[in-house]
């Protein structure tokens, strides 16, 4: 049987067919079982542009470190950003602690069920306001993310790239056509589970799917080619140098600019190695340059690699000892000399954590080798 989205018929088959299939295959996830806006808020930052999997243990830390609004505003943003350490996209994070304190000043730390209110807090984009308005207050919102673009791009065979710049405008009337206004909440999680269990990147599990009947892409075999996607730029590859400079027994971070990426979060010191450089000559030039250090080289730790979103490492790290010099700050916003054993107190980057295996285990590896 076929259904035309245009007929009003259609629509009532698809919301009903979604929400019976939702109801008896959703996934029991945590921020399921509470009606706290809060709550549903933390989830919905934290699901943005990460695995389910990965989020459940975070989500959980989280809520017993700042179990409401008002604990999240009154901690220290290094606590917020070492809470969150290990989910990228630290903006979300810092975005996050500042709507919390606006909150607090102005609405006594309730968060509020009305969407012009909401939108205009730090972080808070169309997806965020949906999706919290809609689950946790009943508010009339359609969600679009990547899952409700993947399900409506194959039912539709929308040609539109899921990924271009105006794809939100292209399937946000559609996605606000679909929506079940008597329980937009269970209706927007229907759709986000349906692309997320069914209706999948890859192989999509079309025989079990509850709409499956309207869809067009599989009525003519052609669900591969939906969503259309605009073709990725190249991801550029910087090489660096990773300085971990020794004092005394302590080692040198830095903390880098809170207005940029990585925001907030502390690392070793990595300097830029141009093609043909010298790598300890560069790294000793470049800590003198940048922080007012004189160091000597003591050797390599080896190689590290990281990919963020829009760039990748390769860095080379180099072990160093302090000389002579006091940090001048000309591009971190703060640095710490800190013991080896307390640089878990502070958030670290990602590479920095490649950078610390990396040295600590070239040096267990030489030691043993001296046994």
């Amino acid at each position: 049987m076929r259904h035309r989205l245009d007929a009003e018929p259609a629509v009532l088959w698809i919301r009903g067919a979604l929400g019976r299939w939702y109801d008896t295959h959703r996934r029991d996830l945590p921020w399921r079982r509470t009606t706290d806006p809060y709550a549903i808020w933390v989830s919905e930052v934290m699901l943005q542009q990460t695995q389910v999997a990965t989020v459940g243990s975070y989500y959980a830390r989280w809520l017993e470190r700042f179990p409401t609004v008002a604990h999240l505003a009154a901690a220290d943003l290094q606590n917020v950003l070492k809470c969150w350490e290990g989910l990228g996209y630290y903006a979300r994070a810092r975005n996050f602690h500042r709507a919390a304190q606006i909150l607090v000043r102005q609405l006594g730390g309730r968060v509020p069920d009305d969407p012009v209110a909401f939108r205009a807090l730090p972080g808070v984009g169309d997806y965020i306001a949906a999706a919290v308005l809609s689950i946790a207050f009943g508010r009339p919102l359609a969600v679009v993310d990547g899952n409700v673009k993947r399900v409506l791009a194959r039912f539709l065979k929308i040609h539109a790239p899921a990924n271009a710049p105006t794809a939100h405008k292209m399937f946000a009337p559609v996605a606000a056509q679909w929506l079940d206004s008597r329980d937009p909440g269970r209706f927007n999680q229907a759709v986000m589970e349906l692309g997320a269990l069914i209706c999948t990147p890859r192989q999509p599990r079309c025989e079990v799917c509850p709409i499956a009947d309207g869809c067009r892409s599989l009525a003519e075999g052609c669900q591969a080619d939906y969503p259309r996607r605009l073709p990725r730029r190249a991801v550029p590859e910087h090489r660096l140098l990773a300085a971990v400079v020794e004092k005394g027994g302590r080692l040198l971070i830095v903390q880098r600019p809170m207005d940029g990426l990585l925001g907030g979060l502390w690392e070793f010191p990595s300097l830029p190695l141009a093609q043909g450089q010298g790598a300890e000559a560069a790294c000793r030039a470049a800590l003198f340059e940048l922080l007012g250090l004189h160091v000597q080289v003591v050797g390599g730790a080896g190689r590290i690699r990281h990919a963020y979103t829009h760039f990748k490492i390769d860095a080379e790290v180099y072990c160093c000892t302090w000389q002579a010099g006091r940090v001048r700050r000309r591009g971190p916003a703060a640095h710490r000399w800190v013991a080896p054993d307390r640089l878990a107190d502070y958030p670290l980057t990602g590479a920095a954590h490649k950078v610390k295996a990396r040295v600590w285990g070239s040096r267990t590896n030489a030691a043993e080798r001296t046994r």
